[in-house]
């Protein structure tokens, strides 16, 4: 729920440095082509500890990047609130490229009546071709993109999934989910916020409550 806090507390019990990266896997978005992001990322040396934490509060974001390539880095510049089910914050947003510069604006609709549960997203037609990337973040953080084009409805249908790695990343980095062989999934049982996940001496990863 927004504004409860989730802890991940992670222990580098290995013999590598290595950047602890977690990020989310897109189960169900409604768009094509997305690029999931390295969403929270920290280096650590072995013995070290690492804390994450963040809240369920989603945003809209974009970023003057260019093409996604895996490798690249989605910097967000703008972190435009939003809520899937329009309470909090607007279901709905508006790419827009003015006087030289992007921005989000509550505009034009992409959709009359949206649906609960989704974020939506109208690129119009002054967005340039493939010049720049949108998306979503939570608490703060980009978490999914795609690369912006004029004329363009997005709708993303957000049910976070966490994966924690180790490797070499940067926060907001494209990353390729099926070319991480060391990762492990972070679920939170109900009504459980906190979880400790340990690398172990043999890369491989334990995760388990707090």
């Amino acid at each position: 729920m927004a504004g409860t806090e989730y802890r991940l507390t992670v222990v580098n019990n290995s013999t590598n440095y290595v950047d602890l990266c977690v990020y989310q896997s897109p189960p169900d978005l409604g768009v094509p082509d997305v690029n999931a992001l390295a969403w929270l990322a920290e280096p650590a040396h072995p013995t070290t500890t690492v804390h994450f934490r963040w809240t369920i509060d989603y945003s809209f974001v974009w970023s003057n990047n260019g093409e996604l390539a895996v490798g690249s880095l989605f910097d967000a510049s703008q972190d435009w609130p939003a809520d899937p089910y329009g309470k909090t914050a607007p279901q709905q947003a508006q790419l827009s490229y003015l006087n030289g510069a992007y921005t989000f604006d509550e505009g034009a609709q992409p959709v009359p009546t949206p649906q609960p549960g989704n974020l939506y997203i109208h690129e119009d037609a002054t967005i340039p071709l493939r010049e720049a990337s949108v998306g979503v973040g939570m608490s703060g953080a980009g978490t999914f993109a795609v690369v912006a084009q004029p004329n363009q409805n997005l709708m993303f249908t957000p049910h976070p999934e966490y994966w924690i790695t180790a490797g070499v990343f940067t926060a907001g980095q494209v990353i390729d989910e099926e070319q991480i062989s060391d990762k492990a999934a972070v679920a939170f049982p109900p009504g459980v916020f906190s979880m400790l996940a340990t690398l172990n001496p043999d890369n491989s990863w334990t995760v388990q409550p707090d």
